[in-house]
């Protein structure tokens, strides 16, 4: 197809790979013509999201891209704002396990903890 447009080189793989900018594939609307003539190969990518780039920060990884070419940036906290680098993925780790532990905790065979005088088991599929 002529209306679809190669995506650039220099653009890191978080930038989704768009095979349209539209949602009909034989009409093209004169807004998304007009801003991809205006920004050229930047149209539905971020101009300086190159990986291999020290200078900038790249703290524009919450973006999405949707069919019409247009960005939405979603808040994503840099590493920069942490203590010590890496601390923040340590402590998503750490977050991750102990909620996988207390599922399989939830999950484990609870015989013998129901009597006649007092029920021992979890509440349901959460702690109480």
């Amino acid at each position: 197809m002529k209306n679809q447009q190669e995506s650039p080189k220099n653009v890191s793989n978080s930038t989704p790979n768009l095979g349209h900018y539209h949602y009909d594939p034989h009409l093209v609307p004169p807004e998304i013509k007009a801003r991809a003539a205006r920004e050229g190969e930047n149209f539905a990518h971020v101009e300086h999201d190159i990986p291999g780039d020290t200078e900038h920060l790249h703290n524009r990884d919450g973006y999405t891209v949707d069919e019409e070419g247009l960005i939405n940036n979603y808040a994503v906290e840099p590493e920069i704002y942490v203590k010590e680098p890496g601390d923040l993925k340590k402590q998503q780790k750490q977050l991750r396990t102990k909620r996988l532990q207390e599922l399989q905790e939830l999950a484990e065979d609870e015989e013998g903890k129901l009597t006649m005088k007092h029920d021992w088991r979890h509440k349901g599929p959460g702690m109480i």
